[in-house]
């Protein structure tokens, strides 16, 4: 039977907690979520108030999971998802891009992209999953960070 350490501390001014299973596993330090982080590489700072629409997709059909918009530090303030709701499964990103980039002072007409869709899997909800997105306002890169 695993054994499990709580251990709680400050991480931007909220508290979290996360669990230390030891088990034969290898899970070791774990914060179950989804999160993510957008920074303008154009800019060469986090990308602030940036609205993000969160679906859980299933093949052709996506179901609606909530939205939030990034803080000063390019994140959202929660996780898109956290706990129980996230689990193995596909879910998509939609991150309004377009809008970031018409109120940053360089123009209408001054960018490619409108809104990022990014579809990716999860294998193990019990991991979570962090998301970062690097943009300009002509292309981006998106990775699994950890």
């Amino acid at each position: 039977m695993p054994v499990s350490v709580w251990m709680t501390y400050l991480n931007r001014n909220k508290l979290i907690r996360k669990e230390q299973t030891e088990s034969g596993g290898g899970r070791g330090m774990f914060m179950k979520g989804l999160t993510t982080h957008i920074l303008d590489l154009a800019k060469g700072r986090p990308a602030a108030n940036v609205r993000i629409d969160v679906f859980e997709a299933d093949g052709a059909s996506i179901r609606y999971i909530r939205s939030c918009t990034t803080n000063r530090d390019g994140r959202p303030d929660d996780p898109l998802i956290e706990g129980s709701a996230l689990h193995e499964g596909t879910y998509e990103l939609h991150v309004h891009i377009g809008d970031y980039f018409k109120n940053s002072g360089n123009g209408p007409n001054s960018f490619f992209l409108d809104v990022i869709p990014v579809r990716f899997s999860i294998a193990d909800g019990y991991e979570g999953c962090h998301v970062p997105l690097l943009v300009s306002p002509f292309g981006y890169q998106i990775y699994r960070g950890s």
